[in-house]
């Protein structure tokens, strides 16, 4: 199992962290090790001094698929859920201005939340009209909508596919909207999604 990431999927979430916005999906992988495990705090890493939270919608593969077709992706999957992609940013910051790879910053221990998945018939919603929210000790502080994601579900699983194999139990983190923040020792963070909470996590 791959856990596959989007990087801004949302204008103004690009924006508000002073990055353009793409034209073409930015993708890169957290591998199994960073999912935290059911009902553990996260615990914010010694060495970084700035963990953000990124609420995300995140889309179950359901079967095997290489070189998807934009019109055919909508068979590969049929439950969704939330996530947290958690993000040391002053490390990553210091990746970014010298050109390298991220991993340091997404991928450690811990670094993902997967809450529960919802079958999509029992939303009654396209996947493209999905409202979502991340509650940090009861205030809002991320709201997003699926109708506004620059790439789609469908268009996002195309595009990975034709580079990487998609299989029955990957995880697409589909990108997170604005009000991306640090997170303190004694937070709790809730996912809802559609009104439904699908994670709570607290944070030490």
């Amino acid at each position: 199992m791959k856990i596959i990431c989007i990087g801004r999927n949302y204008a103004q979430h690009a924006k508000e962290l002073g990055n353009p916005v793409p034209s073409k999906p930015v993708v890169f992988l957290k591998p199994q090790s960073a999912i935290l495990s059911h009902k553990h705090p996260f615990y914010i890493p010694t060495w970084t001094q700035e963990v953000h939270h990124e609420i995300e919608l995140v889309v179950k593969i359901n079967r095997i698929g290489k070189t998807i077709s934009e019109h055919h992706a909508h068979r590969y999957y049929d439950e969704v859920g939330l996530g947290i992609d958690f993000t040391a940013r002053d490390i990553q910051a210091e990746l970014k201005s010298k050109g390298h790879p991220w991993e340091r910053a997404k991928a450690f221990d811990g670094s993902a939340v997967v809450g529960g998945f919802v079958p999509l018939a029992e939303l009654g919603k396209p996947v493209n009209d999905l409202a979502f929210t991340l509650q940090n000790r009861d205030q809002v502080v991320q709201s997003g909508e699926t109708s506004a994601m620059l790439f789609s579900v469908d268009r996002l699983i195309a595009e990975v596919s034709t580079f990487m194999t998609l299989k029955m139990g990957d995880l697409l983190f589909t990108g997170t909207p604005e009000g991306v923040a640090a997170v303190q020792p004694g937070d709790r963070l809730t996912g809802r999604l559609e009104g439904r909470e699908l994670f709570a996590v607290n944070i030490k």
